[in-house]
C-alpha cells in the first residue's frame, strides 16, 4: 500500500433526501469530492442488512446487502416507482436517521417496485439469483421472519427451526412470493453497489470495507449453518462472545454472538470463511476485519449469563485460517483491527499475517501510559499500519480533547509543541500530526475534518438507541474543505 490518505464515512451518513445515505447521486458526488481532495480511499462500515438496534455489526446475514441503501431514484428511472410515490412516503434530508420510519416506509416502496418488475424474464436477475449460493437460505430466512412476526429464529416452530426437509419444502412453496421479493432486493443492491464501486475505482478511489469477526445469532448464517457455531442440538448457543471486564466496563461486554466451532471449520479447510472473504473482495478493495485478536484467542461467556464476568479465553484458529484463505484467494489486502488489550501472541499473529494494523491517536495520551514506547504515539508508527484520529466507535477528536483530563490535555499539547492553537481549531493540528507519520495510510473520519463534536458521533459501544444515526449535510462539503483536505494530503506526500 503506497503512502496515501482516505476518509471514513458510512454509506448511511451520506446526505440523501430519502432518510438515509444510499447509492444515489450524492454517493457519486462524494466520490468526486474524494478525488478532487486528493484522497485514495473511502472507508465505510459493514453493508449488511441491520437488525434490531440498527447496528451494522449485528446483521441478518454476513453475505447480504442492506436494502435501505438501494437508490429509489434509479427505480423511478427503471419505471418501477414514480416520483410522487417516493415523495409521498415522507422521507427527508434530516441530519439524523429515523430507522423506524425507514422500516415502515422503505419496504412498501420496494414491494411496489418488485410487483412491477419482470424478474421471471430478466436474464440478469436470473443469473444473479443462480450465482449467489447464500441467497436461497437468506431469502427464506427473511420471509420466515416476516411470517413469524419478526421473532428470533430459535422461537420458530421446531420443524423449520431445525430445518427439517419436509418443513423447508413446504415453506419454500408457501412463501414463494416473499422469497422472490427478498431476492429482488439483493439483486438491486448488488447491481447498484457494483456500479458505484466501479465509478470509485475508475476515479482512483479504493473502497475499504469492514466486516465483523462474528455474525449475529438471529441471522441466516446461524440458522442455515448451525455446524459452524457452538450450538446445542436444539439450535441454541452453548456459549457467546464478548470481552472481559476492564477499566472501561466493570462487567465486561456481553455481545451475545454465537462462537465459532473452530475445530469444525478446520476440518473443512475453513470453507465458509474462504467463501465469506471471497464475497467481501467482490464488494471491497481492502477489507478491515473487526476484532482481529479473536483469531488468536476468543472470550467465551456461558450462554444465559447477564454479564461477561464468568467468561474465559479459548484458543482461536491462528494463522491456519489465513493460510487456507491465501491458498484459495491469493494475497489480498486486509487491515487487522487489533485495538484493545494486546498480548504477545496477538502481536505475533498480526506480525505473521503481514496485515497492516491500526493506530488510533486518541489512545496515545492516556495518562496511565506515559512511556515513549506507547504504540499509539505517532513517532512510533511503522509504515505497515493505518493511522486514524479516531474510529466510528470513538469520540470525535474535538470532543475527545474537551473531555480528557487536564493532565492528558497537557501531555497532548506538549507532544504537539503547541500551546497557542485554540481548542476549536486543534482538530486540524491532530490531523496533521498523524498525516506526517510513517503510516502508509491515514484515514480521517469526516466529522474530524469538520471539527464536529460528539453530537455527530457514530457509536458509543455497549449502548443502544442513539447510535448509527448521524448524517452529513450536503452543505458541509464545501470547496474550502476540499481544498484544505487536498493541501494537507499534498504537504505530507499523500495526495493521489
Amino acid at each position: 500500500m503506497k503512502r496515501s490518505a482516505g476518509i471514513l464515512l458510512p454509506i448511511s451518513s451520506l446526505p440523501s433526501r430519502y432518510g438515509i445515505g444510499c447509492f444515489d447521486k450524492t454517493a457519486y458526488a462524494f466520490i468526486d469530492f474524494l478525488k478532487e481532495a486528493g484522497q485514495t480511499c473511502w472507508q465505510i462500515l459493514p453493508l449488511g442488512p441491520t437488525s434490531y438496534g440498527d447496528s451494522p455489526y449485528q446483521s441478518f446475514s454476513t453475505f447480504a446487502g442492506n436494502p435501505y441503501f438501494i437508490d429509489l431514484d434509479a427505480l423511478v428511472d427503471m419505471g418501477l416507482l414514480t416520483k410522487s410515490e417516493c415523495k409521498e412516503a415522507g422521507f427527508s434530508d434530516t441530519d439524523s436517521i429515523d430507522y423506524s420510519m425507514l422500516y415502515e416506509k422503505r419496504f412498501p416502496l420496494l414491494k411496489k417496485a418488485f410487483l412491477r418488475s419482470k424478474t421471471e424474464t430478466d436474464a440478469a436477475y436470473q443469473e444473479f439469483s443462480a450465482s449467489q449460493l447464500w441467497l436461497e437460505d437468506y431469502a427464506l430466512f427473511m420471509a420466515l421472519k416476516d411470517h413469524f412476526g419478526g421473532v428470533s429464529w430459535d422461537n420458530w416452530t421446531e420443524d423449520i427451526r431445525l430445518r427439517k426437509p419436509d418443513a423447508l419444502e413446504r415453506w419454500r412453496t408457501e412463501l414463494a412470493d416473499e422469497i422472490r421479493f427478498y431476492k429482488f432486493q439483493q439483486y438491486l443492491f448488488f447491481k447498484q453497489w457494483h456500479k458505484l464501486k466501479g465509478y470509485a475505482n475508475a476515479n482512483g478511489i479504493q473502497i475499504i470495507g469492514d466486516i465483523p469477526i462474528y455474525v449475529a445469532f438471529d441471522s441466516a448464517d446461524a440458522w442455515a449453518n448451525p455446524k459452524l457455531f457452538q450450538l446445542d442440538e436444539t439450535g441454541r448457543p452453548r456459549a457467546v462472545a464478548g470481552c472481559p471486564p476492564d477499566g472501561f466496563a466493570a462487567d465486561g461486554q456481553l455481545w451475545g454472538n454465537p462462537l465459532y466451532d473452530w475445530e469444525y471449520h478446520e476440518q473443512t479447510s475453513f470453507k465458509w470463511w474462504v467463501e465469506r472473504l471471497q464475497q467481501c473482495f467482490t464488494l471491497y478493495d481492502v477489507v478491515r476485519i473487526d476484532h482481529f485478536r479473536g483469531f488468536d484467542e476468543y472470550y467465551s461467556i456461558p450462554y444465559g449469563d447477564k454479564t461477561a464476568k464468568n467468561g474465559h479465553w479459548e484458543k482461536g484458529p491462528g494463522m491456519a485460517l489465513f493460510r487456507s484463505v491465501e491458498q484459495v484467494l491469493g494475497k489480498r489486502e486486509v487491515i487487522a483491527e487489533d485495538l484493545g488489550f494486546m498480548t504477545d501472541s496477538v502481536r505475533q499473529l498480526v506480525k505473521d499475517s503481514g496485515f497492516p494494523n491500526m493506530k488510533v491517536l486518541e489512545f496515545a495520551f492516556d495518562s496511565r501510559d506515559t512511556g515513549s514506547r506507547n504504540d499509539y504515539l505517532p513517532h512510533n508508527y511503522t509504515e505497515n499500519c493505518v493511522a486514524y484520529t479516531g474510529t466510528h466507535d470513538n469520540q470525535t477528536i474535538t470532543s475527545w480533547f474537551a473531555t480528557i483530563t487536564g493532565e492528558e490535555r497537557a501531555m497532548a499539547r506538549e507532544y504537539l509543541c503547541d500551546c497557542f492553537t485554540p481548542d476549536e481549531k486543534l482538530h486540524k493540528v491532530f490531523i496533521s500530526l498523524i498525516m506526517r507519520s510513517q503510516a502508509n495510510l491515514c484515514v480521517i473520519p469526516m466529522q474530524d475534518w469538520l471539527g464536529l463534536d460528539d453530537r455527530s458521533r457514530i457509536n458509543v459501544p455497549s449502548t443502544v438507541g442513539d447510535n448509527w444515526r448521524w448524517r452529513l449535510k450536503s452543505s458541509d462539503l464545501t470547496n474550502a474543505l476540499k481544498e484544505e483536505i487536498h493541501r494537507t494530503a499534498q504537504i505530507y506526500g499523500r495526495a493521489q
